[in-house]
């Protein structure tokens, strides 16, 4: 393999392999902390979600809840969770995009 300008030190591509480590799980960290909310039926049905991806709550409006049609409470709430679940994807791509981008900085990595 060769690279432009001479060989890398190997302690040194080790070096920053560690230190882009150490930041992906500060990030991975961080976004298990963080929250984001999806909704569905304007508001009727909310549902909250960690970073990660962890469902942590689900809100229903009482108006949303007719027990005659459970059926579209249902769907209500299967597209908040999904939209929760998008806006978490989103966060995730923001904060993980450009440690993950770095990956490819010649060292070979799967996946980069």
């Amino acid at each position: 393999m060769s690279f432009p300008g001479g060989a890398p030190d190997l302690q040194q591509l080790m070096q920053q392999a560690q230190q882009m480590q150490q930041q992906l799980v500060a990030a991975q960290e961080q976004l298990a902390r963080e929250e984001v909310t999806g909704s569905a039926g304007g508001g009727l049905v909310t549902a909250t979600m960690t970073g990660g991806g962890e469902l942590t709550a689900v809100t229903i409006a009482p108006a949303a809840v007719d027990p005659d049609d459970l059926e579209t409470l249902q769907d209500l709430v299967v597209a908040a969770v999904r939209d929760a679940g998008r806006a978490a994807n989103e966060l995730a791509a923001s904060r993980m995009g450009p440690l993950a981008g770095g990956l490819g900085g010649g060292l070979g990595l799967p996946g980069a």
